[in-house]
């Protein structure tokens, strides 16, 4: 089966006489087609950033009612980590044990895009491996990248052996007299 306008064209197959189309037009992509897909893409970007950005006003935050026992001394050596999760919670915590014996507790999600932080003892920070952010272990405070906030944390409290978890007291105002 030859093209009658041109006969020294060879047959084209059965697809190509069902779906006619050029290969070249077929292997391009229109200016309307990468527009689609671009606000497609771009949107679906938008609503996730703006969905992570908003999820904490909207999912109300898991309050720890009363002190809640998190592991023995024993089990974290100086220098070293504990995560855990609190009963009837998803929110991942590292308890933290720095290098004088102190002890500090954050929430192991960084507050710029939820990325598991770490503690990193050879420098003393929490560290946020997806952008390069760093958090103050002691007070939970941004040292350095996007993180917008400071990591929310808990209380930690040691009696004897049992190291306990519990809501951050809020710092009170005293006035100026």
């Amino acid at each position: 089966m030859s093209s009658p306008s041109d006969p020294s064209r060879p047959e084209k197959p059965s697809y190509e006489v069902d779906f006619p189309g050029e290969r070249a037009e077929a292997e391009q992509v229109s200016r309307r087609e990468f527009a689609k897909v671009l606000c497609v893409v771009s949107g679906g970007f938008a609503i996730g950033s703006g969905w992570v950005a908003v999820k904490d006003a909207v999912l109300p935050r898991h309050r720890v009612e009363r002190e809640q026992r998190v592991c023995q001394v024993s089990e974290v050596a100086i220098g070293a980590t504990h995560q855990f999760t609190l009963p009837g919670s998803t929110v991942p915590y590292i308890l933290i044990r720095l290098a004088d014996g102190e002890w500090s507790c954050f929430e192991q999600k960084c507050t710029h895009l939820s990325c598991a932080v770490f503690f990193a003892p050879q420098s003393g920070k929490i560290e946020c491996p997806c952008h390069r952010g760093f958090f103050d272990a002691r007070s939970g405070a941004v040292l350095q990248g996007p993180p917008p906030r400071p990591l929310p944390g808990l209380d930690v409290v040691v009696r004897g052996d049992e190291v306990f978890v519990c809501e951050r007291a809020l710092p009170t105002l005293s006035r100026g007299g």
